[in-house]
């Protein structure tokens, strides 16, 4: 067995913390995960850095906020020349792999046409392009045989097997296995195909693809070989196990489509719910009333009880496929003789907000639904069930993977470890800060948005660049964010002194990184 511990990090994609049945969800099944839950530490109130995918995917990886390390929204990239904890393990004697989905860099080939002066064309940047590869991801990328390797390392991890995209049109690796094994490929692809199903909500589709031929499936397959080869001992191993899923669309395959019935779901936050709901809400309910469609399909939009009912069964049906397949990767840990040596993670890269209000998906509206994810921490050290309630972020898991490896992090990391608040004794945060970069302007907003929340204990307060409004939440006698108190002369004094402390955040975030050369 290995000295150096072994790190198993589990991630699903737009995954809620309350859908865990550890979590006290009254319908989701996830034994599995529970069990980790069971001889871990399991964080209550663990927030993201930014709730969108590739923005806090950065984020895992380099330890650094979006504004700091560039990839503020989708369709940016992670500089190659970015420093992660991956590549630190690397130089440290580990080796690593990536399994799934990475999205550290575009997974789509069409560029975005800017229209800032109002013609539509590129427009040049401030800083000169990158030299850097960041087409590795992209479809052309796959359209060689799935036997020709992919070009490492990739953000330092050494081996790579990738899915990218979501539900049952994954590609990347996946896509080339699934064209080269599956005969009738592309009969399963066809929406022409997709199986009878009487569900009406937005991106409900029942598709015909096997439950072993699944993305899901296919990256716990990926990750239980590696495993396999781990019997013969070596180097200690980071494995990177990461399902493109519960992210919409809402495809559960075979058994998984029907598991959950929409009746078993309540829309215990309505719309309605909300006393005074902010603009971008208001725009969400005009467009439903008027039955605007989103622009895209990843835009937030709001749904009827019955579609919010039916995405959650659905929802729940992926939760659960992903809850039996990481329970297949345990078994192969523990054969492989490394399970006593092996610490054990499981987060979400954001939530959903999957019905609260009314709304699904995500958007700029920083709702905990949407910032708070899963995080459990399973240390051979201890193996005892444990909740921690101090807050923590998406940045401390790099820092306390090193901290846990004995390695040092890189000058400039803004995270930091959370290892001695494990037991729920300690708090680690008093508070968290939480951004929000948009691409374009959407839901309601005249432009891209830049939002910054701090979240406390106590209170929950966001602000938009160029907006007159913004939002103040009493967490104590409101946990469900349902009276916004921003207007509020009695919360004047308490909306000035969380200003000061978002200041404070604001100013200490500067990059610090690369230190001076020279004196001048």
């Amino acid at each position: 067995m290995t000295q150096k511990p072994n790190f198993l990090l589990f991630i699903t994609d737009q995954h809620r913390a309350d859908w865990l049945g550890c979590a006290g969800h009254p319908v989701v099944r996830t034994p599995n995960i529970d069990a980790i839950a069971a001889k871990g530490t399991r964080f209550e109130d663990f927030h993201v850095a930014l709730p969108v995918c590739m923005p806090n995917r950065a984020s895992l990886m380099t330890g650094r906020m979006p504004s700091v390390h560039g990839l503020r929204h989708n369709g940016c990239l992670l500089s190659e020349r970015a420093n992660t904890f991956v590549d630190v393990l690397a130089a440290g004697g580990y080796a690593t792999a990536s399994f799934g989905k990475s999205h550290l860099q575009p997974f789509t080939d069409s560029p975005p046409l800017r229209k800032e002066d109002h013609v539509e064309r590129l427009v040049p940047e401030a800083w000169k392009s990158d030299t850097g590869k960041y087409t590795k991801e992209e479809p052309a990328s796959f359209d060689k045989p799935s036997d020709a390797p992919f070009e490492t390392p990739y953000y330092g991890f050494q081996h790579v097997e990738m899915a990218t995209s979501h539900g049952d049109q994954c590609g990347g690796q996946y896509g080339q296995w699934f064209r080269e094994t599956v005969p009738n490929w592309q009969e399963l692809h066809d929406p022409a195909n997709e199986l009878a199903h009487d569900y009406t909500c937005p991106q409900a589709y029942r598709t015909p693809i096997p439950e072993d031929k699944y993305p899901t499936a296919w990256v716990a397959d990926k990750a239980i070989s590696y495993l396999e080869e781990r019997k013969a001992g070596g180097d200690p191993f980071f494995a990177f196990v990461s399902f493109p899923d519960p992210h919409h669309p809402f495809n559960p395959p075979g058994k998984y489509w029907d598991m959950y019935d929409p009746n078993d779901f309540d829309v215990d936050l309505p719309y309605d719910a909300h006393q005074n709901p902010t603009p971008p809400m208001q725009h969400e309910t005009k467009m439903w009333e008027t039955g605007e469609e989103p622009a895209i399909p990843q835009f937030a939009f709001r749904a009827s009880d019955q579609h919010v009912r039916e995405a959650k069964a659905l929802t729940a049906g992926m939760i659960t496929m992903i809850d039996d397949h990481i329970g297949r990767v345990i078994d192969a840990l523990k054969a492989s003789g490394e399970y006593d040596n092996t610490v054990i993670i499981f987060t979400s890269d954001h939530g959903d907000y999957l019905g609260d209000f009314n709304l699904m998906l995500k958007g700029a509206i920083p709702l905990p639904s949407i910032t708070r994810v899963p995080m459990i921490w399973s240390d051979p050290a201890t193996r005892k069930g444990a909740q921690t309630e101090t807050l923590a972020s998406t940045i401390d898991i790099s820092a306390s993977i090193l901290d846990r490896a004995g390695l040092a992090p890189y000058n400039g990391i803004q995270g930091s470890s959370f290892i001695e608040a494990l037991d729920g004794t300690q708090v680690h945060r008093d508070e968290v800060m939480i951004e929000h970069n948009d691409g374009g302007p959407r839901m309601g907003f005249t432009k891209a948005v830049r939002a910054r929340t701090l979240r406390t204990k106590d209170w929950r307060m966001s602000i938009f660049a160029g907006e007159t409004w913004g939002e103040l939440y009493d967490l104590n006698t409101d946990p469900r964010e349902c009276n916004n108190l921003w207007d509020d002369p009695s919360a004047k004094d308490v909306r000035a002194e969380l200003t000061l402390r978002l200041v404070d955040h604001l100013t200490f975030q500067m990059d610090e990184s690369p230190r001076a050369t020279r004196l001048a």
